[in-house]
């Protein structure tokens, strides 16, 4: 497992959760990959940074909870541990969903607005795609929170026996 090494920066703190991170999409990859392995799109635009999960976690869609790793390019299937410094709300067919954003370096105001401005975005890419899936639902990003409450909302993956998403993605 690789630890990435953190820089001084100003969000940096020993409260900050430390938490391992399975990457599912590199950053720039176009392939959208699920906790299982399963290809579930690909992208018309490259994802802007590493997307993958805690696998020590079930988020409250039935799934891995879900991890952003900011920083440089990190091979799919490599586990990171890094800090936690906040959280994305998305609701994904009227079911909520966490999204863990974890530096390697600063999660400065700009890139938590860069952060948000994508999760917008997708939210509304995702809403199209479901719509032609014939999924309903809401989709929407629900904005920023605290990373030690996003992580409190899930459950420990060593309490139940996770054999992949319940609800196909």
């Amino acid at each position: 497992m690789k630890k990435i090494t953190q820089t001084a920066t100003a969000d940096r703190s020993p409260d900050l959760p430390q938490l391992e991170v399975v990457i599912e999409v590199p950053r720039g990859s176009f392939l959208k990959y699920g906790s299982t392995g399963e290809l579930d799109f690909i992208s018309p635009f490259p994802c802007p940074f590493n997307y993958g999960s805690i696998d020590q976690y079930i988020g409250l869609e039935g799934d891995l909870l879900d991890a952003v790793v900011l920083g440089p390019r990190l091979q799919r299937g490599e586990r990171v541990t890094v800090q936690a410094v906040g959280a994305v709300g998305l609701t994904d067919r009227g079911m909520y969903d966490d999204k863990i954003i974890c530096r390697t370096n600063s999660a400065t105001p700009q890139r938590r607005f860069l952060i948000l401005l994508f999760f917008r975005f997708y939210a509304k890419c995702k809403g199209v795609l479901n719509f032609f899936r014939r999924r309903p639902g809401r989709n929407a990003c629900d904005g920023w929170c605290d990373a030690t409450e996003a992580i409190a909302r899930a459950q420990p993956s060593k309490d139940v026996k996770w054999e992949g998403p319940v609800i196909p993605f």
